[in-house]
């Protein structure tokens, strides 16, 4: 028996194969949808997958207004930021938020669910949030990923 063919294949950043995907956010949950942009984002799916290394593919979510919340979030669920000044504490409810800006409820969840590092920022870098069915990444061949076959 050899072995040296039993060595762990650790990928770098020379290695790793990085794809464009599109998936399409309408009629999803949110939170069961943003895990699973977070599996490819990190690269979970790939066999190659190593923990620390950005082996996970540019992401890009369209159509991002037509997610789902479910039971009352809409209107219990609440983003806060805070502008610096003392007194300065905002909020705004899911309603709210998805009124102004819907993509920032699908960026706030997914980013929530990334490592809080320098690997988890260059991951979120590599997210792409739109609000209805066009972007600007044709140029790149995106693949159309169906999120229910991810596990």
């Amino acid at each position: 028996m050899n072995t040296l063919s039993y060595k762990t294949v650790s990928a770098n950043k020379a290695t790793v194969d990085k794809q464009w995907i599109v998936v399409d956010a309408e009629g999803q949950n949110l939170g069961r949808f943003a895990s699973k942009v977070a599996v490819l984002l990190r690269g979970k799916n790939k066999p190659n997958y190593t923990p620390h290394v950005d082996c996970g593919d540019n992401v890009i979510v369209i159509n991002a207004e037509k997610i789902n919340l479910t039971g009352n979030k809409l209107d219990d669920k609440i983003y806060m930021r805070h502008t610096g000044y003392p007194g300065g504490q905002r909020t705004l409810t899911a309603k709210e938020q998805q009124q102004k800006n819907p993509a920032v409820l699908v960026e706030k969840a997914v980013k929530g669910m990334l490592p809080k590092n320098k690997l988890g920022a260059a991951l979120f870098r590599n997210l792409n949030v739109y609000v209805g069915s066009e972007h600007k990444h044709e140029a790149q061949k995106p693949k159309t990923v169906n999120v229910n076959e991810i596990k």
